[in-house]
Formats: C-alpha cells, sequence, structure tokens
C-alpha cells in the first residue's frame, strides 16, 4: 500500500510540472497563476501545495531539470569541443520537442535576466563548457592563447541569444540551424586550422535526434 501511495505521487506530481511547464511555456512567470497550473494538471490545488508550497518553487524545479545537461558530462570518456558543439544540438532538440526544457528556459531568461536576477543556471552552463573546452585546448584544438573561461561565457550567451531569436522569428523552426551556423563562424576563429577536419559544425551523427513529437 506504501509503494502505491507514493506511485500514485510521484504520478501527481509529474503532472502538476507538466501543467506548470505548459503555462509557463505559454505565458511566462508573471502572466500564469497556480488556477492554470492546476488546470493544465488536472488535480486540486490542494494536491498542488502538498508538491509544491509556491509558483517559485514550481519554477525552481523546472529549472533544475533543464541544467540537468550537466549531469552527463562527467559519463563521457574524453570531453572536448565537440562534446560541446552536440550539447548545443541536444539542448536545441530539446527545445522544440520538451515542453518541460522549453519552459526551464524560458524561466531561466526570465529570472536570469528580469523577475529575480539570478545568474546560477547560467554559471552552470558555462561550467559545463569549461569542464570540456579546457581539456580541449589541453590537447591542441583550441589556441593556447584564448581564455577558455571568457570562451565559455561567450558560447553560453551566443546560444541564449541564438534560441530567442529563433524562437520570435521561426518558433524555433530554425534552431539546429542556426546553432551550427555558430559553430561554422566560430570553429576557425578558436581552432587551429590543422585540427578543423576534426569538429563537425552539425553535431556528430550518433548525437543526431529523433524525429519531433509534438
Amino acid at each position: 500500500m506504501a509503494r502505491a501511495r507514493q506511485e500514485r505521487a510521484e504520478i501527481t506530481r509529474q503532472a502538476i510540472l507538466d501543467g506548470a511547464a505548459t503555462a509557463f511555456d505559454l505565458s511566462g512567470f508573471e502572466g500564469t497563476s497556480l488556477s492554470d497550473v492546476v488546470k493544465n494538471a488536472g488535480v486540486t490545488k490542494g494536491a498542488l501545495y502538498f508538491h509544491f508550497p509556491s509558483k517559485e518553487a514550481l519554477a525552481r524545479v523546472l529549472m533544475d531539470e533543464q541544467i540537468q545537461v550537466r549531469e552527463h558530462v562527467p559519463t563521457i570518456e574524453d570531453p572536448g569541443l565537440q562534446t560541446v558543439i552536440d550539447l548545443t544540438h541536444q539542448m536545441a532538440h530539446g527545445l522544440r520537442s520538451n515542453i518541460r526544457i522549453r519552459a526551464g528556459i524560458r524561466l531561466v531568461i526570465e529570472f536570469g535576466s528580469f523577475t529575480h536576477p539570478d545568474p546560477t543556471p547560467y554559471d552552470a552552463w558555462i561550467d559545463t563548457c569549461h569542464s570540456c573546452l579546457t581539456p580541449a585546448q589541453q590537447r591542441g584544438d583550441i589556441f593556447p592563447s584564448l581564455d577558455v573561461q571568457e570562451l565559455s561565457t561567450l558560447l553560453v550567451g551566443a546560444f541564449t541569444g541564438i534560441q530567442v531569436t529563433s524562437y520570435v522569428r521561426t518558433r524555433r523552426e530554425d534552431l539546429h540551424a542556426r546553432v551550427t551556423d555558430l559553430w561554422k563562424f566560430l570553429l576557425p576563429s578558436i581552432v587551429p586550422p590543422e585540427r578543423m577536419n576534426l569538429f563537425i559544425p552539425t553535431g556528430t551523427p550518433e548525437t543526431d535526434p529523433p524525429a519531433l513529437t509534438h
């Protein structure tokens, strides 16, 4: 019985997060009410408050979820520049196909820039890039004169701006193409010419996303 209750509680929690993601993706943090979340989730307000004490708590969980890409980096046997290229394309796919990622990114931008300024998510992304680009530079894939911390910061800012622009212009239909453009233009300025053929701006074939689900 206890296990069954735990399973039902987790199902309810996930439904609430899905409902919150739908609302936040549509209306942002300030434009979303807990009534919107309850309506989208198909639960009672009592159930919502049992799992989440506030709208901000819901937003924090969704923001944390999309940062979890960091957890995959230590499992990569040999992280490097191509790892970062692939991660940007994986994030692009997530933004196009996963409403919880879309909501999390929107909340990161709102919280990090306007509503409640918080650099933590951006710093986490920068740290992920730094952890991959440092060994890349050590093995000669990045010019030794470049500051890897500054490069990581630039990449996070560039990707953030690209995905926002893509959303406004095409609802992210062209996002993979624009991310590819980023790498096509950037790679010659950071990679020694004799190493250029090692990197694939479109992402490695094994990281190609499956067909989008809507």
